[in-house]
């Protein structure tokens, strides 16, 4: 048996195990803040209880990947403050983002997370790692299920050119 066999608890983490999780947690800290904020430009009901399903997977995720990092002694990154709640009607209309924007923003973050807990599986040796961040793949995906979802129920995606294909009828 070699150095990196048993619990994987009992295995050090590698320098790039080290800058990704700390880099997750405070990118998920951000995206926390960020979607509290999007939450106050937010009219639309539905679209608010998906925007507080992301805050809340990203508290949880952020809770796991920090316990992984104090374990292993590395210092966490700061987390950002926590926006003020505002009502929607205190935003002046021509500094407020529109339902479709801020649907397409959270949308786009979850795409652009799914790409990162792939990076991190991949260059993990630690199996405890790797599968933690399988799970945040898994739930990231059924948010963005969610998210296109919505976004067509509503009216607000605007889809690529689409593709027709043409056949010759003789």
């Amino acid at each position: 048996m070699g150095i990196l066999s048993g619990n994987p608890q009992d295995e050090p983490m590698h320098y790039g195990e080290v800058f990704s999780t700390w880099n997750y947690v405070m990118t998920a800290n951000k995206t926390i803040a960020d979607t509290q904020m999007a939450v106050n430009h937010t009219g639309d009901d539905d679209l608010k209880k998906l925007l507080n399903e992301v805050i809340e997977a990203a508290q949880s995720e952020v809770k796991q990947v920090s316990e992984i990092l104090k374990a292993n002694g590395v210092a966490l990154p700061p987390a950002a403050p926590e926006p003020p709640t505002v009502e929607l009607n205190d935003i002046p209309v021509g500094a407020r983002y529109p339902d479709a924007d801020v649907a397409a923003t959270a949308s786009m973050g979850l795409a652009t997370g799914l790409v990162t807990c792939s990076q991190i599986m991949g260059q993990s040796i630690r199996e405890d790692i790797a599968m933690m961040f399988g799970q945040f793949h898994v739930a990231k995906a059924t948010l963005g299920g969610k998210f296109l979802k919505l976004t067509k129920e509503k009216g607000w995606l605007i889809p690529p050119p689409l593709h027709h294909s043409k056949t010759e009828d003789n």
